[in-house]
This record gives structure tokens, sequence and C-alpha cells, in this order.
């Protein structure tokens, strides 16, 4: 059996090793590095639940240390029995009211913040935004303004965005850490929410429900910019010609291939509201491929010829006819040339 000297080895070990893994990851996937209105609530949530925790914790191992000095079994006194004290009108009192206010002290602001959070008086003056979830992508919906995008939604920084949320296939969760709380995505119940940022800048967002096999890639990003920047990119996006022939030859050899493989059966170019698979209006300015790869033509490459061995599940495997490496490094090259505007992931915060 491992002695008590083994055992104090082992938390050790394992305390030291969450001290350092709890300063990996990254500052824009951290509830813990609050940047928007949500994200804040939040973490008043998590800093008063630690304390009135960390209270009863240290009350508990107060009476702990005290019961185990005064009342432990001493020499001579093999076998004595104390004084058996039952039914402490008092004492249980004490214990059935002290937990009850605790539970008040957590419940009331999480209770608060909560409503808080969904309200939507602001919404008929504000940004409104139908939010998709489907397996394993998101599209966003930018109503009133003829905007489809999808993986990378654009905000301005300091105002309300107002959510509307609904999935086309199995629920979902929508978080984006550094900006906001959780919120379901249901397949029939539309579920509201508004999210606010306070710094420009890219964070991370990510599905927090179990949907299926490709859920832990499940991302996408949430693209903060000034509000001059964002109404230059609604602009932009709105003066989308989706007939728009690209200079580039190889390019243009790129989008005839798009078109005679079937691919605007199920991918849109415009405000067309086709959500089969993610609109690609602006894919040349997202801030990642398929939600996790880097942003390069190799990568793009790989997952026109093989999606399957990205992302296990996905809808767009074996809906297409097969491509040889060259053609589909010609649709790659029209792809990443769809940049509508200046304001991009990469302009963010600089």
């Amino acid at each position: 059996m491992i002695g008590w000297m083994g055992k104090f080895r082992a938390l050790f070990l394992l305390s030291l090793v969450a001290l350092v893994l709890s300063g990996c990851g990254k500052e824009n996937l951290t509830a813990l590095v609050p940047k928007g209105y949500g994200a804040e609530s939040s973490m008043d949530l998590i800093i008063l639940t630690t304390v009135v925790m960390l209270f009863v914790f240290l009350i508990v191992m107060l009476v702990y240390v005290i019961v185990l000095v005064r009342f432990r079994k001493k020499k001579g006194q093999e076998d004595f029995i104390p004084k058996q004290v039952e039914g402490n009108k008092t004492l249980e009192t004490i214990w059935t009211i002290i937990p009850i206010l605790l539970l008040l002290v957590i419940a009331v602001p999480t209770v608060a913040a909560t409503f808080d959070l969904a309200d939507q008086n602001g919404s008929s003056e504000g940004i409104n935004i139908q939010v998709t979830g489907n397996q394993y992508w998101w599209h966003f919906n930018y109503m009133g303004e003829e905007i489809q995008t999808s993986q990378d939604l654009y905000i301005p920084e300091g105002e309300r965005v107002y959510l509307n949320m609904l999935s086309s296939d199995v629920i979902h969760s929508f978080w984006v850490p550094s900006i906001s709380g959780k919120m379901d995505v249901n397949p029939e119940n539309e579920n509201r929410m508004y999210i606010e940022a306070y710094e420009e800048g890219v964070y991370w967002g990510k599905c927090a429900e179990l949907c299926g096999p490709s859920h832990s890639l499940m991302d996408f990003k949430v693209v903060v910019v000034s509000p001059e920047e964002y109404d230059q990119w609604i602009e932009d996006m709105q003066n989308v010609d989706p007939e728009e022939e690209p200079l580039d030859a190889v390019a243009q050899e790129g989008k005839a291939l798009f078109e005679e493989n079937s691919c605007m059966g199920c991918h849109a170019i415009g405000s067309s509201p086709a959500q089969v698979g993610p609109n690609l209006t602006n894919f040349g300015d997202r801030s990642t491929v398929a939600g996790i790869l880097e942003p390069t033509k190799d990568n793009l490459t790989t997952w026109i010829m093989d999606p399957e061995s990205i992302k296990p599940g996905n809808k767009m495997t074996g809906n297409y006819p097969d491509l040889t490496e060259e053609e589909a490094d010609k649709i790659a090259e029209y792809l990443m040339q769809l940049q509508p505007s200046e304001v991009t992931p990469d302009s963010a915060g600089n």
C-alpha cells in the first residue's frame, strides 16, 4: 500500500500540474479575462460563489480541527464514552438557516444576471442577428441588412447585439467565453440573448453542448471592430456581386469548377438565405478554414479533397463529385480571393 508520504507526493504533483496547466490557453478563449458585459457578469458570479464556498470550507475545517483536538481519544480513556447529545434544536436551526442564506446569496444575483442577459427591450433599435447552429458550423443572418455570413460573426465594439438562436438539427450551445455566457440553441424553440464587447479583437467561440463526433471542432469567431469599421463592413457586404468574375485566371477556372461541381447547391455567395452549407461571401477574409485550420490555400485544398479526415461526420463529405488535387487547388484559389471588405479579422483592434 502507498504510505502517507506517497499520497502526499502524488497530491503535490497533481496540484503542481493543475497549477501549470491553469496558465495554458488563449486570452481570447477564457471566461477569466472578461472582455464583454456578459463575461463580466459571469466573472462577478464566479468570484461571489468562490468567496462563499471558501467561507464554508474554512468554517467546516475550523470545526473539524476543534473537534479533532478537543474530543480526541486520550490515554487512559480507551473505554470512555462521551455524553451523547441528540436533537439540539438550536444547532439544527443554525445549520439549516445558514445554508439557506448562503444559497440565497448566490441564487439571487445569478437569477438577476440571467434575466438581465436575456433582456430584449432594446432589440427593436439595436442590431439583430439570427444565429443558426448546424453540425458543425454556425450561420449568421443580419436581420434587415440582407447579409448572410458563416463562422465569423462581425459586431461593433461597445454596442449591444441581439441574438435570436435556433438549431437546424440537434441541440448546440453558443458560447464566447471572453464576451458572454452560454445559451442553448434548440431545434424548435428560439432562445434569445445579447452580447456586448468592450474591446476590438477576435474572440473564439465554442459549441458547449455535445452534438456529434466533431463537437469539439465546432468553433467560430466573433470579430469585434469599431462602429465606423462595422458600418463600412456592412456596406461592403451589401455591395457584393455574386456573379463578379475574379481577375486571376486560375481563380476564374476555380469559379467555373465551383459551379460545375454543384457547390452552389449547398453554398451561397451574397445574401441568399440558402443554409445547407456555410455562406462563402467573405470566405477569403475568414480567420480560419473549417473553423479550426489556419486560413491557407493548402489547408483549404486538403479540406476540399477530404473533409471527413478533418471533421468526422460533417454533411459535406460525399455530397459532391470527386476532385483531382489540381481542381481542388483552383477552387481554393477562387475561394481565397473572396475578400469583399478591408475590414477583416486581421484589422480588428489594429
